[in-house]
């Protein structure tokens, strides 16, 4: 217990995901959790286990077909843990019953959240209720339809599953029973199902920082009646970016699809479509279409959405909005000859921009080992290369989107896209600094120059 109240904030939190992933895993593995009533294989288990818990979505067979309702509740449970974050969880509900936090848990919240120990308390406390809302709201509007087509208990707990599955950007489904393997497509032309979907699917990705800046500066002075205030950089930057990577991705897909997977669906139902693609793609995992059927153009576009992800500090994964543009604007700034990063006329700290870098050769390093394994030991089932860097990308972003291959996959590629989505999920980064033996200091010392040629 000592040794748990001594490990750095940072530490604790990578820990405890693997915990919660372990536990899942041996739940899942009891017989009670199979539909069948056998034993799941450790490997099946702590794959979807690991899915669910990094809120990705790739599964080794459908959930619907294979969990029972027991194993599907467990299913739920991890996706709420790891959308939310278990640490953000556990501190809310401290929040709820006690009112009081001790500085420990200030610590792990603020590194949970990304937020700042000034304000942790009622971020938190703004996360669960918004969370929560926000769930509820979606499970509603899906239950008009989902109540109508499967009856009340049915309809209400498909409708409960998927919008939690949404919000919290995970992608599992349990509509297996009407089309085993086919996620959204039966609902593809039902503007109903894909918009709430999607909505909660972005709602999810904005990040907990941005939702509570949009309700300090925005919503709040007009209840109060009071002067609106500007929203941050940041938040200006994940709102931005998201509606320009939604309207990319609709685009990009309307058009690489419209004779191929779109076919036979009329203009508003293909824009429909699109857009839904569009929001999945940014770490959802949802699919209205099939997959391993689209071009190979709009599988590598995708695989750009994939990885660029959503916003820190939210329910979605992938390299980060936030850090995706620090990157382009450092690029920008050097051609333009600047000496530090320019971003709306701000400088941007050389820290971040270490960082961000880093974030970006670390998930490079994940991607492509994980897709040269998935070559490598996929023998009886070849794999192509863009179907690979589509699972790879999918499993370290924690979107869940698939080429229709993860069934057939290896168990040790298995294995590898467990890695790679538990490294999504708590950050390249963050699993470095965990598992780093060195501590954090800076030397007083002055290290001489080193020049190297570089271009």
């Amino acid at each position: 217990m000592k040794r748990i109240k001594a490990m750095p904030p940072v530490r604790l939190i990578v820990v405890s995901f693997f915990l919660i992933i372990l536990v899942g895993t041996l739940l899942l593995m009891t017989p009670a959790a199979a539909r069948d009533g056998r034993a799941t294989s450790f490997v099946d288990a702590l794959f979807t286990a690991t899915s669910a818990t990094c809120v990705t979505g790739l599964v080794p067979f459908d959930t619907w077909t294979h969990w029972s309702l027991f194993g599907q509740i467990i299913i739920l449970g991890l996706i709420q843990t790891g959308g939310l974050g278990v640490v953000t969880f556990t501190t809310g509900f401290t929040i709820l019953v006690r009112r009081k936090l001790g500085l420990r848990d200030l610590q792990l919240a603020t590194e949970n959240t990304a937020g700042n120990t000034i304000d942790v308390i009622r971020l938190v406390r703004m996360i669960l209720v918004f969370t929560f809302s926000s769930e509820l709201i979606g499970a509603g509007l899906l239950s008009i339809r989902f109540i109508g087509d499967y009856g009340p208990l049915r309809g209400i707990w498909i409708s409960v599953f998927e919008a939690v599955s949404a919000y919290c950007n995970a992608g599992f489904d349990i509509l297996g029973f009407r089309w085993k393997d086919g996620s959204m497509t039966g609902y593809a032309d039902d503007p109903l199902v894909c918009l709430t979907i999607a909505g909660l699917i972005i709602l999810g990705g904005l990040g907990f920082i941005v939702i509570n800046d949009i309700y300090i500066k925005k919503i709040q002075p007009r209840l109060k009646k009071e002067t609106r205030g500007h929203l941050n950089l940041h938040s200006s930057i994940v709102l931005k970016m998201t509606l320009f990577l939604l309207v990319l991705g609709t685009v990009l897909f309307f058009v690489l699809e419209y004779d191929n997977t779109l076919q036979g669906h009329n203009f508003f139902e293909k824009l429909n479509i699109s857009f839904f693609q569009s929001a999945s793609a940014r770490t959802a995992g949802f699919a209205a279409v099939d997959m391993g059927q689209t071009h190979d153009v709009t599988k590598l576009s995708t695989i750009f959405l994939m990885f660029i992800g959503a916003a820190p500090a939210s329910t979605g994964g992938g390299l980060k909005v936030t850090t995706f543009i620090i990157l382009i604007s450092t690029v920008v700034s050097v051609i333009r000859g600047y000496d530090d990063t320019i971003l709306s006329k701000r400088r941007i700290d050389k820290a971040i921009v270490y960082r961000a870098l880093t974030i970006l050769g670390l998930a490079f390093l994940v991607v492509f080992v994980t897709s040269g394994v998935i070559m490598a030991t996929n023998g009886q089932h070849p794999v192509s290369v863009i179907d690979a860097l589509f699972e790879s990308v999918s499993a370290f972003a924690t979107v869940g989107l698939t080429a229709n291959m993860t069934q057939f996959l290896s168990p040790v590629s298995k294995i590898a896209l467990s890695f790679a989505m538990f490294i999504g999920r708590v950050g390249p980064v963050s699993l470095g600094l965990a598992l780093s033996t060195h501590k954090n200091h800076k030397s007083g010392a002055v290290l001489p120059e080193g020049k190297v040629i570089v271009g």
